[in-house]
C-alpha cells in the first residue's frame, strides 16, 4: 500500500515542527526508521546553502531518533547516480527541502532517483515535501514569470504524488487577495491547498488532515474552506 504523503506550508527542520516529524517517523512503526533528506530544490541558491539544508535535515532528524542519510542530488544528472536512488529506495520517509520547486522537478522528473521516489511510496514509504518540496509533489506546480511582473503566472506538471492538487506554501505570509490569485489562476480541475507556515497536511487513502499551528485553506475554483488542526477533508 502507497505511504502517506505530507505537505508543509513552511517550516523545515525547525523545532516548531519536530513533534509533527516525530509523529510521522512512529507512522512508520520502525524503531529506528531510515529519513533521506533531499535538499534538491536549494542548490540554484548556492553549494553553501544547499549544504546548510542538508545539514540541518541530518540534524533535526538524527535528535528525533532517526537514522538519517543527505542524498546530494544537486541537478538532474546527478539525479541517475545508482548510489543517490539506492539511498532514496531504502528510506523509510524521504523529506524534500524546500527552494525552487521548478528545479526541483526538472531535477527528478524521469531520473533513477525520481523512479526510486515512486518504488519507495509505493511501497509504504512516507514523502514529506516543505514549500517547494511540497509544491513538486503536488500534480501541478507554479512559478513566476518575472519578479517585478509576476503575473500570470507559469504552470507545469509536478511529480504527481499528491494527485489532482496544486500547492501555495508561506499561505498566511501573504495577503490573502494575493494568494487567491494565485489559486484562481491554477489548472482546470485542480485543487489548491494554501498552507500556512509551521503548518502541515497529511494524505493518506483519499483523506488529508491538517497538522500543526494554522489552517489549511483549500480552493476548489473560487470557492474556499478552512480546516484546522485535526480536521480533515478529501478532494
Amino acid at each position: 500500500m502507497p505511504g502517506p504523503v505530507a505537505l508543509v506550508g513552511a517550516g523545515e527542520f525547525l523545532p516548531t515542527m519536530s513533534e509533527f516529524d516525530a509523529s510521522l517517523l512512529a507512522a512508520t512503526g520502525r524503531t529506528r526508521p531510515r529519513v533521506a533528506i533531499l535538499p534538491t530544490a536549494s542548490y540554484p541558491d548556492g553549494e553553501l546553502v544547499f549544504q546548510r539544508w542538508a545539514a540541518m535535515g541530518v540534524s533535526h532528524f538524527a535528535a528525533l531518533g532517526a537514522e538519517v542519510e543527505p542524498v546530494l542530488v544537486r541537478d538532474r544528472a546527478a539525479a541517475d547516480d545508482p548510489v543517490a536512488s539506492q539511498a532514496i529506495g531504502e528510506a523509510d520517509l524521504v523529506y524534500l527541502s524546500g527552494g525552487k520547486p521548478a528545479h526541483l522537478i526538472e531535477a527528478l522528473a524521469g531520473t533513477a532517483v525520481g523512479q526510486a521516489l515512486g518504488a519507495a511510496h509505493d511501497r509504504g514509504a512516507a514523502l514529506v515535501g516543505c514549500s517547494a518540496g511540497a509544491m513538486a509533489l503536488a500534480s501541478h506546480a507554479f512559478d513566476f514569470r518575472v519578479k517585478l511582473m509576476p503575473f500570470p503566472l507559469r504552470w507545469g506538471d509536478g511529480l504527481g504524488f499528491a494527485d489532482g492538487l496544486s500547492v501555495v506554501p508561506h499561505y498566511d505570509a501573504w495577503p490573502e487577495p494575493f494568494s487567491a490569485l494565485i489559486a484562481f489562476q491554477a489548472p482546470r480541475g485542480s485543487v489548491v491547498l494554501g498552507i500556512d507556515e509551521d503548518t502541515a497536511v497529511v494524505g493518506h487513502e483519499g483523506g488529508w488532515q491538517v497538522h500543526g499551528a494554522s489552517r489549511v485553506t483549500v480552493w476548489r475554483g473560487r470557492r474556499r474552506e478552512r480546516f484546522r488542526a485535526g480536521e480533515v477533508f478529501r478532494v
